[in-house]
């Protein structure tokens, strides 16, 4: 089987699909085309998520894919990134709705967690019956948040105590299960070492307010957490997550998610602007024919083809276990910024129309903005980046 390519996939990337690999990413695009599409818009609108959506994005079985023995063995990082491209493709809320779950919050139980904690949260989030969160970012730290994390946990006996405040954290008001990050305060008030928590969401010490009036990814349902003498199991405590490295693992491998997100982002928004443009009309011909417009199309046809190259090797490298903090801090800096510019382009191929929401550039125009900021930003990415090429740091 080979599965057609997108028009923005113009070196046919797809191709190195294996066959069932491109059945599953055939399966994805139909659901996206059917399921996806005809709701986007009127969900970003109203910033809220369609939760009738679940059921059957639960029924493509992709969720489990990536962790080996939930159905077989682990899916190839490769086929993982082309199914996120191909969501973000459709709506880059629906793909980060599924990253938090997927990446982020199965990530964490699955490199930081026992065996049974792996057992016990994992099959069932793999089913998509309990959606996950994950609470690292606080109101205070975003970018120093390994250093200057505020939330804390003290353990009593076998209960912790989880006290602190989280911010942005997607899926937050509606997640079965919460994976927080706090400073473990036991024995060292001021350097202890960060610890995961799974928190269920019915827990007394948590409450989830939803962030209202965003302008990015309004389908993302984002929330401010409180916890206050939020009393947490020791079973429910992360085993194997005993310090900010331990977070660090999960980071570095959904930061090649990201990278896969914002090329599937600004590859729709090339593809709605090669459309318009050869359709739209200017002194008696499409505009496509003008010599400046086909150059803002081949710009942004480069960037989407030099991302979506960075993505594939990248996840080629996670798969052979050689892909490093420098390698996905890279992918994430450079495809999101070509993306920032992709989608600027974008929307001035189709000018005053690239404002209104009706033709589609506006909404990957605004959602661009949150996929640039999150995961690390640009300047974060780049000093971890220059670390390892110069071997100094300049991180403060």
């Amino acid at each position: 089987m080979a599965i057609d390519s997108l028009p923005g996939d113009f070196f046919h990337y797809a191709d190195a699909l294996t066959d069932d690999e491109q059945k599953v990413l055939a399966r994805v695009r139909e659901f996206c085309r059917t399921e996806i599409a005809p709701i986007a818009l009127d969900a970003w609108t109203k910033a809220e998520f369609p939760h009738e959506i679940v059921p059957r994005f639960a029924a493509l079985d992709i969720a489990a894919l990536p962790y080996e023995g939930l159905e077989g063995p682990a899916a190839r990082r490769t086929l993982i990134g082309f199914l996120s491209m191909e969501l973000a493709h459709a709506d880059p809320s629906l793909n980060s709705f599924f990253g938090i779950h997927n990446g982020l919050a199965m990530g964490s139980i699955d490199l930081c967690g026992s065996a049974e904690q792996r057992e016990r949260w994992l099959p069932a989030m793999g089913r998509m019956e309990k959606i996950g969160a994950f609470g690292l970012t606080e109101p205070h730290g975003g970018s120093d948040v390994a250093q200057g994390l505020e939330t804390t946990a003290r353990r009593e006996g076998d209960e912790w105590v989880l006290n602190g405040e989280k911010r942005w954290i997607g899926n937050g008001t509606f997640a079965d299960l919460v994976v927080v990050w706090a400073r473990d305060v036991t024995d060292e008030p001021e350097k202890g070492p960060v610890r995961g928590f799974v928190v269920e969401q019915d827990n007394p010490g948590m409450t989830t307010t939803k962030i209202e009036n965003k302008i990015a990814l309004r389908t993302v349902q984002n929330a401010d957490i409180v916890l206050t003498d939020c009393r947490v199991p020791e079973s429910d405590r992360l085993q194997e997550a005993n310090s900010f490295k331990d977070t660090n693992k999960v980071l570095r491998r959904t930061r090649g998610g990201v990278a896969w997100g914002a090329t599937g982002t600004m590859m729709a928004a090339y593809e709605i602007a090669l459309d318009y443009a050869r359709e739209r009309e200017q002194f008696g011909r499409p505009i496509a024919g003008f010599q400046l417009v086909q150059d803002l199309l081949v710009r942004m046809l480069g960037n989407v083809t030099a991302s979506l190259g960075m993505a594939v090797r990248l996840a080629e490298m996670q798969d052979a276990g050689t892909a490093k903090d420098e390698h996905a801090a890279l992918a994430k800096e450079f495809t999101t910024t070509r993306m920032r510019e992709t989608v600027s382009l974008a929307r001035e191929v189709v000018g005053g129309n690239g404002v209104v929401l009706d033709y589609g550039v506006a909404k990957y125009f605004a959602d661009a903005e949150a996929l640039y900021s999150f995961e690390g930003t640009r300047q974060i990415n780049t000093l971890v980046v220059g670390r390892s090429i110069t071997g100094l740091s300049a991180f403060v």
